[in-house]
């Protein structure tokens, strides 16, 4: 591939754009820097940099966010900051896409990729993916909260009953819920349809995949492959 459609790809503006950045000098391949926007490389595990940033080529962008809270999961945001402003401008040029969203309060675990195919992927209802959510509620929990919510409660403007895959508490006012659909306010609406109220909402977890302790909020990471082979695992008992 020519280095101009490489920078192209990987986010570095348009074509002239990229020409331009290529004939000034300012990009390297390996510790060669290159002139020609016409010159070809092989793309796989290319490491490049532009303007002393260092850059590997990726066909697609398959990334775990550690969402903080007060951010919301727009590329328009209506009262809070985007969860786009924490990554690369690059990142955005090449159409970084949120996989489902997550309430500006709620924190944890946000996928995001470029790849269309795999965003369908994780967030068709048919799909029927697993997420877990831990929950602090506003009032005490009763096992028939618990009840309510693995054999359906009733959600305004939804027809049938909305279970969940499973629930347990961990003391009075924490749950951990798992649920397979991604309604709107699904969570919130699903406790509150069992008589209590969400305070604080947490995704730990997609499929197999649980987000680590040491990824501090508002950090990010690359997916790896192993990453990816843990979403369509079964959840960790």
């Amino acid at each position: 591939m020519t280095l101009e459609k490489i920078l192209q790809r990987q986010g570095f503006g348009s074509r002239k754009l990229c020409r331009t950045l290529v004939r000034q000098g300012r990009v390297h391949a390996g510790d060669v820097v290159c002139t020609d926007p016409d010159r070809r490389f092989e793309t796989d595990a290319l490491h490049f940099s532009v303007d002393g940033e260092d850059w590997v080529y990726r066909e697609h962008l398959y990334i775990v966010l550690n969402k903080p809270s007060g951010f919301e999961c727009s590329h328009q945001p209506q009262h809070h900051s985007s969860v786009f402003t924490l990554f690369p401008t690059q990142f955005i040029q090449r159409g970084l896409q949120c996989v489902g969203r997550l309430d500006q309060d709620t924190t944890g675990l946000l996928l995001l990729s470029d790849d269309g195919d795999f965003i369908h992927r994780y967030t068709s209802p048919k799909k029927k993916v697993p997420k877990v959510y831990e929950i602090s509620t506003n009032a005490e929990i009763d096992e028939s909260q618990l009840e309510k919510l693995k054999n359906g409660v009733q959600l305004k403007d939804e027809t049938g009953m909305t279970k969940a895959l499973s629930c347990e508490s961990f003391d009075e006012y924490r749950m951990r819920l798992v649920i397979a659909e991604g309604k709107y306010h699904q969570v919130k609406r699903m406790v509150a349809a069992a008589g209590n109220r969400v305070e604080k909402l947490h995704r730990s977890a997609i499929g197999g995949f649980a987000l680590e302790e040491s990824l501090p909020a508002g950090e990010w990471r690359y997916l790896d492959v192993n990453d990816l082979n843990k979403l369509d695992e079964p959840l960790d008992p």
